[in-house]
């Protein structure tokens, strides 16, 4: 009797199918803009059967760090498989120690969760641009001195090829202008969409 030949997929792969069939509604209501949107929590929820599926692992770790004058926390997702290979992403969001009705915990918190939400959304993804973040009032978040885009890393180039080449490179154009980049690393992604989308030639 012939095994059947076990394919066994990389952390790359299982990635790319997360980020495609990944789906967290919006179960969350802000009672002042009476509008919907997702948590943090919302996404850890909806994650846990995929992680179970692909065998992996999900951390999530925060720092706080100062930067010409104002206070962030830095959250890092990283997901990790059997081998150990892993891929993570950082997001941030300013910290107001002064915010009105919060002490420092609270408004810890508060950003905290807003840093979470969006480190995950950039790992797996997740399109957020019309969503609002019911913990902060975008009036009260710390303005930075300067521009806060991140740098495009390998690891998110090489998750945004991945994703070019299952066909989502409308997510992928959305998502590079979330990341600042070289001249080198725009072209290899433009090209890459380019060939993706370029019509098949039959041979005659």
């Amino acid at each position: 009797m012939t095994k059947a030949k076990v394919v066994t997929k990389t952390l790359h792969e299982k990635l790319n199918l997360m980020q495609t069939t990944l789906k967290v509604p919006k179960g969350q209501t802000n009672n002042f803009g009476g509008y919907k949107y997702r948590s943090a929590e919302d996404i850890l929820e909806a994650l846990k059967p995929h992680l179970k599926e692909h065998n992996l692992t999900l951390t999530i770790t925060e720092r706080t760090e100062e930067l010409g004058g104002y206070l962030f926390v830095f959250t890092t997702a990283r997901l990790i498989d059997e081998e150990g290979e892993f891929i993570e992403t950082t997001s941030q969001a300013g910290i107001d120690p002064n915010r009105k009705g919060m002490d420092i915990a609270q408004s810890f918190g508060s950003s905290s969760s807003y840093s979470k939400k969006y480190a995950l959304g950039n790992l797996f993804l997740i399109d957020d641009t019309k969503d609002s973040d019911a913990t902060i009032d975008p009036k009260e978040v710390v303005k930075p001195a300067k521009a806060t885009k991140k740098k495009m890393t390998p690891a998110i180039k090489s998750l945004m090829l991945t994703s070019i080449d299952a066909g989502n490179s409308g997510v992928v154009t959305e998502r590079m202008n979330d990341y600042t980049m070289t001249k080198i690393q725009r072209e290899q992604l433009e090209h890459a969409m380019e060939q993706k989308n370029a019509p098949e030639v039959k041979e005659s």
